[in-house]
């Protein structure tokens, strides 16, 4: 457990400009490196250059991208510079755009004659008996025309030209309709019929003059079509191998790496050097990284620049980790602030389970946060906080909303509710004391412990007073002494004006114990919500014994409703307590995030529309 956290180190590496993409990856792949661009250098990474390139091959992607193979992502060498390769990359792009045109358009007139083909079909399902010759409907002219159009099964098709002869048939979500007249007149007609979104449907030459043989017909076309597709993919296939189209797509995702989370660190001819931010006490582990790769470099933790703040690093166990979203909602602790995450990851599944004790519900709770945990990482937070409302469970004797399947090892929260209540007051005056006493660890980490016996240790002593008197009376002497204490203290630190200063401590004192009392009490809102989750509770389980023959889809569908409601609602107040009652006696997040650097693998190119 670390209550304090870790101050990120600087660092600055100098490395050969023709091995800078592969340093990069290899100190985004240790997770540890935050970079920051620090130099007074005129000479920066061309980036612009790179933008510029990544914008040339959004062009391309918009054209040919679903024609292109994977990514073929390769970790940048020496022989294989992230800087200049992009540019070369995005030119073998253009050369196989070139190469691969005529075959493009012989792939795309296949599929549009394919799906020709496949509206064909589905109008010879129909029934031949019910189509008229399709070969005259080829053939027509010169004086006559025939159409055949696809619309909209929905849109009526009314104010045909008086000459046209027309039929209608309806096949699935859609209506073919044939007409035949005056090629004016047909003319007329298509401009009529393009009004409605309806098309054309083209017909293949030499159709074949008797209907019994259109079916083979129309699968010989298609058979055909297939043979052109395949031959020209083949071809296309063989072009992406001879221009490299994988590794091409390959270096151009590490550009827009690049360009996405590297600032413009500043190079010269032959050399780059990088600055930032290590999460790690010392270069170890990035130098065994960099000699892995038997990279070139020099590098040194340092002071870091003046005027920069270095981010904050939290160093909590693997289990704690996901409770550190509690404290990222007000920001990040600062170096000299308390995370309180290991506390929380403490007091917060203590919270929610008190709130919610039933066994089924609980490892329901359980299944949902296990299930869930890649999709909604909050969602993490159930697996601990059902646990232990499995534990309260058993201690109030609740499985299934029921009361009388297994024994309470404490107590049934309705037939105590005052020990209910009065358990949740104690539990906020233990939070509400730690709270206190991380302020305090704070002070003396800040060099202000004086400054703290003076006057925060009054108000801890009034406090303990205070809650000491509800078991017996005589601590009540705690609040006199505490009181006494702050306002005494504040006059023999203040510099001047004794006074004035114990009179503006006693009045900022008497505010303070209001708050903490006020805070104090919020907590029985822990012991209410322990209640109303028994009351409801006891209505399904009456709601079910009324429901006779339905009892058990009764009773599971409540307990369903139950996890549902109160799952969102108590963790809505477990939240809000740890928020407004708890860090607000410590926690004012003035750190700075600490962003590492992300891995290049898996970086995806840039889409249509993206900006780089």
């Amino acid at each position: 457990m670390m209550l304090r956290p870790a101050s990120a180190s600087w660092f600055e590496l100098l490395t050969s400009r023709e091995e800078l993409g592969a340093v990069l990856d290899c100190l985004a792949i240790t997770g540890s490196v935050q970079l920051q661009a620090y130099s007074r250098s005129g000479a920066r990474l061309p980036l612009p250059d790179l933008r510029n390139t990544l914008t040339d091959y959004e062009t391309l992607a918009k054209r040919y991208g679903h024609y292109w193979p994977a990514a073929k992502m390769q970790p940048p060498t020496a022989d294989h510079p992230i800087i200049e390769v992009p540019r070369e990359a995005c030119e073998r792009l253009k050369s196989w755009a070139r190469a691969a045109d005529p075959l493009i358009a012989e792939i795309e007139s296949v599929e549009s004659s394919r799906a020709e083909i496949e509206l064909l079909r589905r109008l010879t399902k129909r029934g031949v008996a019910e189509l008229p010759r399709l070969d005259h409907f080829a053939a027509a002219g010169p004086v006559l025309a025939g159409r055949i159009y696809v619309c909209d099964a929905n849109e009526p098709l009314q104010g045909l030209p008086p000459s046209v002869m027309s039929q209608q048939i309806p096949a699935e979500k859609t209506t073919f309709v044939l007409a035949i007249g005056p090629r004016q007149q047909i003319a007329e007609l298509d401009q009529a019929m393009a009004a409605r979104k309806a098309r054309v449907l083209e017909l293949p030459e030499q159709m074949p003059a008797e209907p019994g043989e259109l079916a083979g017909f129309l699968e010989q076309r298609r058979e055909s079509m297939d043979d052109r597709e395949a031959r020209a993919r083949e071809e296309l296939a063989g072009l992406n191998e001879s221009h490299e189209v994988a590794d091409a797509l390959g270096d151009l995702a590490l550009a827009s790496w690049l360009v996405a989370h590297v600032p413009e660190l500043p190079v010269t001819e032959h050399f780059a050097w990088v600055t930032g931010w290590c999460s790690d006490p010392d270069e170890t582990r990035l130098c065994e990284a960099l000699d892995r790769r038997g990279l070139h470099y020099l590098l040194r933790l340092t002071e870091a620049p003046e005027g920069e703040l270095a981010p904050t690093v939290l160093h909590n166990p693997l289990w704690a980790r996901p409770f550190e979203v509690f404290s990222g909602l007000m920001g990040i602790p600062g170096t000299r602030e308390a995370d309180p995450t290991f506390v929380v990851a403490l007091l917060a599944p203590l919270m929610f389970g008190y709130m919610f004790g039933d066994v089924a519900q609980g490892l329901a709770l359980i299944a949902i946060g296990f299930a869930l945990r890649h999709k909604l990482p909050t969602l993490k937070l159930l697996v601990p906080g059902g646990a232990v409302a499995v534990v309260f469970g058993f201690a109030f004797g609740s499985l299934l909303a029921r009361e009388d399947l297994i024994p309470a090892f404490w107590l049934h929260p309705l037939e105590e509710p005052l020990l209910v209540l009065g358990t949740a007051l104690g539990f906020g005056a233990v939070v509400i004391t730690l709270g206190l006493l991380l302020d305090a660890l704070q002070h003396l980490w800040r060099g202000q412990g004086r400054k703290w016996l003076a006057s925060d240790a009054g108000l801890l002593c009034a406090y303990l007073g205070v809650l000491g008197a509800t078991q017996d009376a005589r601590a009540l002497w705690a609040l006199p002494l505490g009181i006494a204490w702050v306002i005494g203290g504040a006059a023999l630190v203040s510099p001047n004006g004794a006074l004035a200063a114990a009179g503006q401590a006693a009045g900022e004192l008497v505010e303070r114990i209001l708050q903490l009392a006020v805070n104090t009490i919020s907590f029985v809102r822990v012991g209410a919500f322990a209640l109303a989750h028994a009351g409801l509770c006891t209505a399904v389980v009456g709601i079910a014994e009324a429901a006779g023959p339905g009892y058990w889809p009764v009773l599971i569908l409540g307990n369903a409703v139950i996890v549902a409601l109160e799952g969102l609602v108590v963790g809505i107040q477990t939240t809000r307590l740890i928020l407004f009652e708890f860090f607000i006696r410590f926690l004012s997040a003035q750190g700075r995030r600490f962003e590492p650097l992300p891995p290049p693998t898996g970086t995806t190119i840039p889409t249509s529309g993206s900006t780089p």
